[in-house]
């Protein structure tokens, strides 16, 4: 345990979010995304595990892991098989956590083009979330000097 630092942010997760540079991708997924073959083709190289609900794991990386103000496309959500309007609990619940830290609205990738995103990132980290469609990405943004 460490102050200031949730405890469910493990240390693998926390050397891979060290790590990363600004525009670096990360990918918050569900139980059912192909975890562990898509970490292979990242940076990383392999998949990272915290066994929480998407939210839960979103809110604990957004407490140190800024999001980039630069792009339009810094958080992302896996589109809805042919509804791609639809947003399911799991992404209006992650999207809350976005907007407390005063993040973007997440835009919508389509299945196999959110897949595509996410061999291209640094890391992989899977959660416990059962429910469909609980996939994410956020790039990483800067710190400014001012607050570090």
């Amino acid at each position: 345990m460490l102050i200031g630092i949730d405890p469910i942010l493990n240390a693998d997760v926390l050397y891979a979010l060290r790590a990363m540079g600004h525009g670096d991708d990360l990918i918050i997924c569900d139980t059912n995304f192909p975890a562990d073959s898509v970490a292979r083709q990242t940076v990383l190289g392999e998949v990272l595990r915290m066994d929480h609900p998407a939210a839960e794991v979103v809110r604990a990386v957004l407490s140190v892991y800024p999001i980039d103000t630069f792009v339009d496309d810094a958080a992302a959500r896996m589109e809805v098989v042919g509804e791609p309007d639809t947003l399911m609990p799991v992404m209006e619940e992650v999207q809350a956590q976005i907007t407390v830290v005063q993040g973007p609205k997440m835009i919508g990738v389509e299945r196999y083009a959110f897949y595509e995103r996410a061999k291209q990132a640094y890391a992989v980290i899977q959660t416990g979330e059962r429910r469909f469609y609980g996939c994410f990405a956020l790039r990483k943004g800067v710190i400014p000097p001012e607050a570090a």
